[in-house]
């Protein structure tokens, strides 16, 4: 993969509040990245510099190899703000058909490849109908039709999945699949860190405009981890099974313990002492942790010091 964007210190500032204060990372081609961050952290700022709709105070922005320009590069960018911005007494069909012909399609191309998404969406009988009459889930279906319906080569989601039932999430979520293995890069921007872990390959994570987090998702959660372990045995553990200086017991039920192992020992040196004292080990599992923890935990960091933490290498 090459890159496809990269933000270099990008800074906005809003009177006396700094909303983006000299971020940088790059985005693949192909990937799908998330862009995570509790309210009023900077990532809608962020992304409305992507897209044009600001302009950085300072820093710049390089998209497909050269330097973004609103102007050209709009059509080759979808963008799903979570503020919906539909037309709501126009009917839908007419609707999606003049916003694909804004992005460049001619009519003819337009109405094939709407055809082809509310068919894909079941979205069918949708044409004749107005967004007032549709349902908050089937409004977000209709939004991402209306992102993607022109190919481009970056598309942004902010929340997506917001007012989804899971059969329609699910819906949603294969096609972000599916675009991402044809080609298109993915911003995925939400505050459901469940959805990040499954989907995203990469993330960042802002606070106070600043970048505080940035690597592939396995990446931050080995960098993350506590020497945690679950293990399961054959057989229900007594106290003087775990009473050992190897590790601390974090919590113990019947045939099952959860560890944290002390930095000088290794895991063959933890079973081994389990074998030695008669118990056999079923499964021996590290415990990573999520990265809703580890978001709690970063974010609670930066509202207590003002220092910036270390990214992921």
């Amino acid at each position: 993969m090459n890159t496809i964007l990269q933000l270099n210190h990008l800074k906005k500032h809003y009177a006396s509040q700094k909303a983006v204060d000299d971020i940088s990372f790059n985005i693949e081609r192909g990937s799908i990245f998330g862009l995570l961050g509790p309210n009023g952290a900077g990532k809608t700022t962020l992304l409305r510099m992507i897209t044009g709709i600001f302009f950085p105070d300072e820093g710049e922005i390089i998209f497909d190899g050269h330097r973004f320009n609103a102007m050209d590069d709009i059509i080759n960018i979808g963008y799903m703000p979570e503020e919906r911005g539909l037309y709501k007494k126009m009917k839908i069909g007419e609707q999606v058909l003049y916003l694909a012909q804004l992005k460049g399609l001619s009519r003819k191309d337009a109405t094939e490849k709407i055809k082809y998404w509310f068919k894909k969406m079941e979205m069918e009988t949708w044409w004749n109908k107005k967004v007032e009459d549709l349902s908050k889930g089937m409004s977000q279906k209709l939004q991402f039709v209306t992102t993607v319906l022109h190919e481009p080569k970056l598309i942004i989601l902010d929340e997506p999945f917001s007012g989804l039932d899971p059969v329609n999430a699910n819906l949603i979520k294969d096609e972000i699949y599916n675009l991402s293995q044809k080609g298109s890069t993915i911003i995925f921007s939400t505050h459901r860190m469940e959805q990040v872990e499954e989907i995203c390959d990469h993330i960042v994570l802002v606070n106070l405009g600043k970048k505080i987090l940035d690597g592939t998702v396995n990446d931050v959660k080995q960098q993350y981890k506590q020497n945690l372990f679950r293990i399961d045995f054959d057989q229900e553990v007594l106290p003087e099974h775990v009473a050992i200086h190897l590790f601390d017991v974090k919590s113990a039920e019947k045939k099952r313990v959860i560890i944290q192992k002390h930095d000088d020992y290794s895991n063959n040196d933890i079973l081994q002492y389990f074998i030695s004292k008669g118990l056999g080990v079923v499964s021996f599992q590290e415990i990573l942790p999520s990265l809703n923890d580890i978001f709690i935990r970063l974010v609670e960091g930066t509202k207590a010091t003002t220092r910036s933490f270390q990214p992921v290498a």
